[in-house]
């Protein structure tokens, strides 16, 4: 078996490869009839190994095994490979996971626009320097160097800037009701 193992891997030779097919095909389907859950399931997995066997007789080594241990051992593993693919799940395209949410509701589009309206108003009550080093912070996504450098201040302004500008939102935001 080995020889005709070996003529496969080398020569492609059919006939060999038919008389593999002849001495291991039922032998390798009453050893996936062993155990398994579909009447299907064994002429599948023996297919399928005698295909294995067919594109990767090449890679057997006569030296390291017998040609049928070599083959039983694609068996197993196209079992286990069969087996895997059997208990996957599958795809839900209903899964709430995969399903967009829905709009908002109603009373939350209300409070968001709320707190919107309430934020603008707020920033407008700031200094022009403040609402300035804020809206390129949080607006224009610039960081405190960047905005520094821009505006040509010390970074230690732009961070006093900032924190006086949030203090300010704060109690405005708070004034009106709107602060988390």
């Amino acid at each position: 078996m080995s020889d005709l193992l070996v003529a496969v891997g080398t020569t492609r030779d059919m006939e060999a490869f038919q008389t593999l097919f002849r001495h291991f095909a039922p032998r390798i389907k009453s050893y996936m009839a062993r155990g398994a859950t579909s009447a299907l399931q064994p002429d599948e997995i023996m297919q399928e190994t005698m295909v294995a066997v067919w594109n990767k007789a090449a890679l057997y080594d006569p030296t390291k095994g017998s040609a049928s241990t070599w083959i039983f051992t694609i068996a197993r593993n196209q079992r286990i490979d069969a087996y895997r693919r059997a208990t996957r799940p599958e795809f839900d395209p209903n899964d709430p996971a995969f399903v967009p949410s829905s709009e908002p509701a109603a009373d939350d589009r209300m409070q968001t626009q709320q707190t919107s309206k309430s934020l603008r108003r707020a920033i407008e009550t700031l200094s022009t320097e403040q609402s300035e080093v804020l809206r390129l912070c949080y607006f224009e996504d610039n960081s405190q160097s960047t905005i520094a450098e821009r505006l040509n201040i010390p970074l230690g302004t732009v961070k006093s800037r900032l924190r006086l500008a949030f203090a300010k939102l704060r109690l405005a935001l708070e004034a009106s009701g709107d602060a988390p």
